[in-house]
């Protein structure tokens, strides 16, 4: 089974970029999409991107679509959230998980389509 490890979090002020990791150990995660997820105090967890196995197909929340990009480094088993232009609603404690290629495209943004939950890394944005 596949152990996911969240870094790069912090507390940063609005404007500012920070850039997310995800290691994963026990497996290799070049056979699964990946995804991010993110919870914000006192709301629900939501999606936020999911990228294919190969890198090739990337998936992206409305909010973020212009201000973040995923990326996979598989030779290093560690997926990348490239967050840009950071505003304080993207505070939250953000979290990466796996999912099967097979319901990566219809399925990406749904959690139960999703395993091996990593425990998160806050992310802060002051105004």
């Amino acid at each position: 089974q596949v152990q996911l490890v969240e870094s790069g979090g912090g507390l940063v002020q609005a404007g500012d970029s920070l850039r997310l990791s995800c290691e994963a150990s026990g497996t290799t995660v070049g056979s699964y999409a990946v995804g991010w997820f993110r919870q914000a105090p006192g709301k629900e967890r939501e999606f936020v991107s999911a990228i294919s196995w190969s890198g090739d197909v990337t998936y992206y929340s409305a909010s973020v679509k212009d201000r973040f990009s995923i990326s996979r480094d598989n030779a290093m088993n560690t997926v990348y959230l490239q967050m840009n232009n950071l505003k304080p609603v993207d505070t939250a404690v953000y979290y990466c998980a796996v999912c099967s290629s097979l319901l990566v495209s219809r399925w990406y943004s749904t959690q139960s389509a999703y395993m091996s939950w990593g425990q998160g890394t806050q992310v802060t944005v002051s105004s």
